[in-house]
This record gives structure tokens, sequence and C-alpha cells, in this order.
């Protein structure tokens, strides 16, 4: 602290000259006056960011920017104009920005291609899976993030068109039903290893229906939550007694194995699943069922059941496909690869579990 000639006490810096710098905000053009009226009064850029409040690093670039050369009295002098400072501040922010990778990447692109094309697998499992195998040189590749802008911006043969979910929009209102039927032991009773999928051998079984009629063939689903294995199975229609012969069929398959692969099972309040809970009494699998119009409860396995539908579409009859088209649609669920598998196919990671049992 310094006394002046008055006897009060005063610190030795002027506040009013040193505000609190300004971080990560560009100059705009009334600074740019400033810094023409303060460089003319001859301020050092140390001088002039103080005034400012900005770093003197940024005045020497924008001095640097903005400064042409003129003759006076026959000598070059150099002398800053606001308008020129701003004029290259806007032409180099055009420059600015990422590059396109596009045309270096291009065998990548044509490989992505070809991939979700034939073998129908998401942009996300062929870049991962192209990661993960080290089938491309990482600077020969983009991420799936940037695919997805490359289809946005049409530079690829890919459409939006193309991506089932991405066009898909739910315009269904939530709806609250009362009284509807309990047929078994509420998903509420799960324990933590079925809920968060460290303990392999739990599923969520479905059916999925083609056209809307009777003596209609079925499809039962069933997906192990761990692995996202999953099992279909074509029954001849919707009823519970098509239902548990199924499954019956499927635990005589699997023999002693049964009890320890299939732990639980949790289905929806469907009618088709009525008898689900004498499986119990038989092999000693878990029954559960999710609440009534809640299919967000069996996620995995409604997922799955999206996939299945772009190959048989909402509409179409069951009659048309044979067991061995049911079977490919099967083996093509199972063997893509899938990011929460760390890009293991759901065959693999069903094995790998198998092995420690």
């Amino acid at each position: 602290m310094n006394k002046n000639y008055t006897g009060v006490e005063t610190t030795m810096d002027n506040t009013n000259n040193t505000p609190n710098q300004q971080r990560n905000k560009h100059l705009n053009v009334f600074e740019r006056g400033q810094i023409q009226l303060l460089n003319a009064e001859g301020l050092t850029p140390y001088a002039i960011g103080k005034k400012l409040g900005r770093a003197s690093n940024t005045i020497r670039n924008e001095l640097k920017r903005g400064s042409v050369e003129q003759i006076k009295a026959n000598k070059v002098t150099t002398v800053y104009f606001p308008d020129v400072g701003q004029e290259n501040y806007e032409k180099n922010r055009k420059n600015c920005g990422p590059k396109f990778k596009f045309l270096e990447c291009a065998e990548f692109i044509n490989y992505l291609e070809e991939m979700f094309y034939e073998k129908k697998h998401s942009i996300d499992a062929i870049c991962g899976c192209a990661k993960a195998k080290v089938l491309f040189d990482r600077n020969a590749m983009v991420c799936t993030k940037t695919v997805y802008n490359y289809i946005d911006l049409g530079l690829m043969n890919i459409a939006n068109i193309d991506l089932p979910i991405k066009v898909r929009i739910n315009t269904k209102k939530k709806r609250q039903r009362k009284h509807k039927k309990v047929l078994g032991r509420s998903i509420s009773e799960r324990p933590d290893e079925i809920n968060d999928r460290s303990e392999f051998g739990h599923w969520e079984i479905d059916s999925v229906i083609g056209k809307k009629t009777k003596e209609e063939p079925t499809l039962m689903t069933i997906t192990e939550r761990k692995t996202r294995k999953e099992i279909i199975r074509k029954v001849p229609d919707q009823s519970s007694e098509s239902i548990m012969t199924a499954l019956s069929a499927l635990a005589t398959e699997a023999g002693d194995l049964f009890p320890k692969v299939f732990k639980s099972i949790t289905a929806d309040n469907g009618s088709e699943f009525s008898q689900l809970s004498n499986l119990e009494e038989t092999t000693g699998t878990m029954i559960y069922f999710a609440h009534p119009y809640t299919s967000s409860e069996r996620g995995t396995n409604e997922r799955h059941n999206g996939l299945i539908r772009r190959f048989i579409p909402k509409g179409k009859s069951l009659l048309n496909y044979s067991i061995d088209d049911i079977l490919k649609v099967q083996s093509w669920c199972n063997t893509l690869q899938r990011k929460i598998l760390n890009y293991l196919t759901p065959d693999e990671a069903f094995e790998d579990e198998l092995y420690g049992i």
C-alpha cells in the first residue's frame, strides 16, 4: 500500500485497467476499434491487453492480422486497421473445422457399404468390428458418427431411408389400463443378478405375428439377456398350447443343460403365455411377468423382434416363410457383431458362457 499527497492509502495497481481476462471469446468489432486507438497512442500490446482484459498474445496476433504497410514521407510504415483485421479473421474462420477424410477412406467406405447391404449389419457394428479386428489402418477409416454425418450429407450410397431405426417414429400415446389379469410372479420380484445382466441364463420371451388372422402361424422368440442369443421357433398359432409345446421341445433338445441355461424367463401378459408358470413345476425355470403395457421391461427381446421385422414385415403371412427361412433369420441375428459385447457375436458370447457351466 502507498500513501498519496493527501495521506490516503491507495493500491499500486489501477483496478480499472486490470479486468479479468476473457477466455474462449473472439475479438469483436468494437474491441478492434479500441485496439486501433490504443495502438495509435503508442501503448504496447501488453498494456492494451490489460485495458481490454485480453492476453497480450491475442493483441499481438490481432495487430499482425490487421496491419498493412503504407508509405508516408517516403518511408514504409505499418498501420493497423480494424476492418482489415475483421476481414482476415472472417476469411480464416471459413477454413476452420475438421476436414473430410471421405476420399482418403474410399476403401473403407466401399467395404462399409458392401457389408451394410449384403450382410445387413448396422453402421456401428461394421465400424466397430473393422476397428477391433484391425481390418484397416486407423488413418484410413472414420468413426461411426462421421459415417452418419456422411450419410446426412448425401456423400454415400446409403441413405437415411435405408437405416431401419433412424426412420422409425413412435406415434403411439402411452395408455394406462387397470384390472389387467395377473398371470404369475411380477418382474418387480426379479433379483439383481437378472436385472443387471451379471448372470448368464436369463431369457425374455415374446411372439411375433404375421397377418392377424386365425390359423396363422406365429413366431416364438426367446432372447438371452446377457449374450443376446436369439432362438426363433415357428409355431402353428398364437395359443398357449402351441407356445408350451415349443418350449417343451426346446427343453428336450437342451436335455440336462436346460435348468442351467434357462434359469428364468420373463414374458409379457399376453394370453399365449398364460400357461408359462407351469414350466416352473417341470423344469425349475423361474417365470416372471412384466407389468402390463410395458414392453421396455423386455427391451432386449423387443429389440430383436425389430431385427426380425427387417426380413418379415408386419402384415405379411408367415405361411410364406419356411423353417429354413426362419433359421436363416435366426443365424443372422446370432452372427451380428454387437458393440455391447465388445463386437463379439451372440453365438461367440453364448459359447463362452457354456464353457463355464
